[in-house]
């Protein structure tokens, strides 16, 4: 009995040893899940869209969506989440919603999305932001820059912002870091000690100067709700949270997000944007209505 319980134990190490192996050598490929292919610009049906192809610092060609505001609008340098490409009905139709009052956009596609070259990375995403970021101060003025990121997204734009000049930043469904979210998956798993690419946005939070509006659902089941309220915590004043009870990760945009995202920028340099606010979307759309 003793041997058949060593033996048992011995396999379960094994076993144990084995799924840590291959999660190792898994994890870029199970974190980006991302479509190659470079998306038509026809088919996003976006008015004024242009195609750009940007030059990262370590030479990677990246693929860049661009709408130019209307006069006396801002630009949202959108960073994406870590599924697909352009060619994602939902992003498709995201765009179309956020553009559609005359904002501008400047969107890219990471390294290994969409046509770019290369192969995603922490570090790789940040050279992307950089280079997105460069360009578009160079079209249109720091000034008018409103960093946006999603899911993946928010850990690229909070550690750009806490680098760069931005209007505002705008975070939906934001993660405390990827190691937080990657725990939670695989609790039994010492994740912080093998995970290459951490997007530690708590770390990097607090050296944000802009403005902050978090959006998050509540129902999220991808990123905890619970995670974008503590990056909101540690984010420095004025600041916004808006909830929304039926929301989950990828809905936000018919729960009114982008209603929420319209009346931020309306209040910018506002005295509707001091301090700290926390409300629900409804609660928000009523009162302001």
């Amino acid at each position: 009995m003793r041997r058949i319980l060593k033996l048992l134990a011995i396999g379960a190490v094994c076993a144990y040893g084995a799924v840590l192996a291959l999660l190792y050598v898994k994890q870029r490929e199970m974190m980006y899940p991302r479509n190659p292919a470079r998306v038509e610009i026809a088919s996003a049906d976006l008015p004024g869209v242009e195609e750009t192809v940007l030059t990262a610092a370590d030479g990677e060609k990246l693929v860049a969506w661009v709408v130019p505001p209307r006069e006396g609008k801002p630009v949202l340098l959108f960073f994406h989440g870590n599924a697909g490409n352009f060619g994602r009905p939902s992003r498709q139709a995201r765009f179309r919603a956020l553009t559609q009052d005359g904002t501008g956009l400047f969107a890219v596609n990471y390294r290994g999305y969409g046509g770019s070259t290369g192969s995603p990375t922490e570090d790789g995403l940040a050279q992307d932001a950089r280079a997105a970021y460069a360009s578009a101060v160079t079209r249109f003025g720091a000034e008018r820059l409103i960093g946006y990121g999603e899911s993946l997204g928010t850990g690229v734009v909070v550690k750009l912002a806490a680098e760069v000049p931005l209007k505002a930043v705008i975070l939906e469904a934001p993660y405390l870091s990827t190691a937080a979210v990657a725990q939670q998956l695989y609790p039994y798993v010492p994740v912080g000690l093998f995970m290459h690419d951490q997007f530690r946005s708590d770390e990097a939070i607090g050296k944000v100067k802009a403005p902050v509006l978090v959006l998050h659902g509540q129902r999220d089941g991808v990123i905890p709700f619970s995670q974008g309220e503590a990056l909101f915590a540690l984010a420095n004043l004025p600041k916004r949270f808006i909830r929304f009870p039926e929301g989950n990760h990828g809905n936000l945009p018919t729960h009114g997000s982008v209603q929420e995202i319209r009346r931020f920028l309306a209040d910018l340099g506002t005295s509707r944007l001091a301090g700290s606010e926390t409300v629900t979307a409804a609660a928000q759309s009523a009162r302001l209505s």
